[in-house]
């Protein structure tokens, strides 16, 4: 019988269990997935924590993975089984296998390996959608990072260089700058012990950057915005490090009539369309060669629990992928 991490109530890495599953047939416009990769992210500890809620408890965690479809649903004509396929923003991966909306899922290319696959469509579809969307990145621009040697980091850093900019990293620990300059990077900051928004006006000669893009939160806020030059775009998109709750709009105008925003990769991937766009852009990118993405971190799914630690004590850098 098939197992997944089921979570029974919030709490810490410990409430994970591994336990057997029934899994049900693929209801109308829905895909059965063996899962053969699985992603890891902030996201997942969210939602274990309670911070984010589940629909009910139990609950299976985990939005990203890859595999091999097994049945299609009622009304499903863009997949077969034995296709393979990946997705970032599914319900329920941290399973055996799974059973998805296929409105969620795109084909993975044959130039495209299943940990690669499943470590790249949450972090690489937000990525696409930060730079390419939310503000677009000019050859020229001036672009502030923050925990650039993060899983999404990793994707954004390489391919924001691509795109011509000049990219400015934070770091949380001076073993990570290294990896921060190897996946474009010009400048590296260690944001917790020096000031970053004195080292970007440096940087920058005086004039700081035309956007940061901040998934940290509450540590680097609110000197995000003092990096930033008239009309810049503070781009909100995670809370690594708790949430930003007080908000001023005040602030906006005191610090140049700013722009911000928190969006997210579920309202982006809600259009059909909009989701093929973005993995086509994605994936030409990985295929090119140009971004190349980061698996660091190989483990069982059983081991759950520890993964979960290591990413909540910000151990990892680049992606972490689980194995059934």
């Amino acid at each position: 019988m098939p197992k997944a991490i089921r979570i029974h109530e919030y709490g810490g890495p410990e409430v994970m269990r591994y336990e057997e599953v029934a899994v049900g047939d693929p209801g109308p416009g829905q895909i059965r997935v063996r899962q053969s990769a699985i992603g890891v992210n902030f996201i997942d500890i969210y939602f274990r924590s309670g911070l984010y809620k589940a629909p009910q408890l139990p609950f299976t965690p985990g939005n990203e993975g890859a595999g091999t479809v097994v049945s299609v649903g009622e009304g499903v004509t863009g997949f077969r089984p034995g296709e393979r396929v990946a997705y970032g923003s599914a319900a329920g991966t941290y399973a055996d296998e799974v059973v998805i909306d296929a409105k969620s899922v795109v084909r993975l290319p044959d130039g495209i390996d299943d940990d690669t696959g499943a470590a790249m469509m949450l972090k690489g579809l937000t990525t696409q959608y930060l730079l390419r969307r939310t503000y677009k990145v000019q050859p020229g621009d001036t672009i502030l990072f923050h925990a650039a040697a993060g899983g999404v980091g990793l994707i954004a850093t390489q391919w924001a260089k691509h795109l011509g900019a000049t990219v400015i990293g934070t770091v949380g620990s001076e073993d990570k700058v290294a990896l921060a300059r190897e996946h474009g990077c010009d400048h590296v900051i260690l944001y917790r012990t020096e000031d970053f928004a004195a080292r970007v006006k440096e940087i920058t000669g005086g004039k700081g950057c035309q956007v940061v893009y901040d998934g940290v939160g509450q540590a680097t806020f609110p000197a995000s915005l003092d990096c930033l030059r008239p009309f810049g775009y503070f781009v909100n998109f995670g809370s690594a490090s708790g949430p930003v709750t007080q908000f001023d709009i005040n602030l906006l105008a005191q610090k140049g009539s700013l722009y911000a925003t928190r969006p997210t990769l579920f309202t982006h991937t809600a259009d059909r369309a909009v989701l093929d766009e973005m993995a086509a852009d994605l994936f030409e990118v990985v295929e090119s060669g140009a971004v190349k993405i980061p698996v660091h971190t190989r483990a069982k799914l059983a081991d759950a629990p520890k993964v979960h630690a290591d990413l909540a004590g910000r151990q990892t850098t680049g992606a972490t992928v689980m194995h059934p």
